[in-house]
């Protein structure tokens, strides 16, 4: 009984709170007042019902809103953090990963994303480190969409023997 009342019991104390600032209207909290924050209750009420629980399932969703919670604030605030694609990946990966730690599930799917978001974040550095290699590579690197295309085929459609 305590666990199905820890969701509904953060999410109603973190929407209380956001609207009871929004009316106080102090000038210190109305950057943190719009839709990001909603966002971190929500993912933090996944976060804490499934850290109380045996269940491991909602840390996915959890790290998700969470984190992309965290990204749209701070994306306005500082210079330095990235508005990549691969930060939203990089996300993904890291609830993946938190999810293996807790259910021993979705470790392969963290790995892949965590690839995926490292080529993304660093394309460039990339692309440089291969064109230092030959121009065969570098012309090969434009088809790695299409080998990633491949694998997902084989994954979904050829059997297992």
């Amino acid at each position: 009984m305590k666990q199905q009342r820890i969701f509904p019991g953060v999410i109603l104390i973190g929407f209380g709170l956001y609207f009871f600032l929004q009316q106080t209207a102090v000038a210190w909290f109305q950057p943190f007042l719009s839709w990001p924050t909603l966002l971190l209750v929500i993912g933090l009420a996944f976060l804490a019902d499934t850290y109380n629980s045996k269940d491991g399932s909602g840390i996915l969703p959890g790290v998700i809103l969470t984190g992309f919670g965290i990204h749209f604030h701070v994306v306005n605030h500082f210079d330095f953090w990235s508005n990549d694609t691969g930060v939203f990946i990089l996300i993904i990966s890291l609830g993946f990963l938190l999810q293996y730690q807790k259910t021993r599930n979705g470790l392969f799917q963290g790995l892949l994303f965590l690839i995926l978001a490292m080529i993304t974040l660093f394309y460039d550095k990339v692309i440089e480190w291969l064109g230092l290699l030959e121009n065969r590579a570098l012309s090969l690197w434009q088809f790695w969409p299409v080998i990633l295309i491949a694998i997902g085929g084989y994954l979904l459609f050829v059997k297992k023997k």
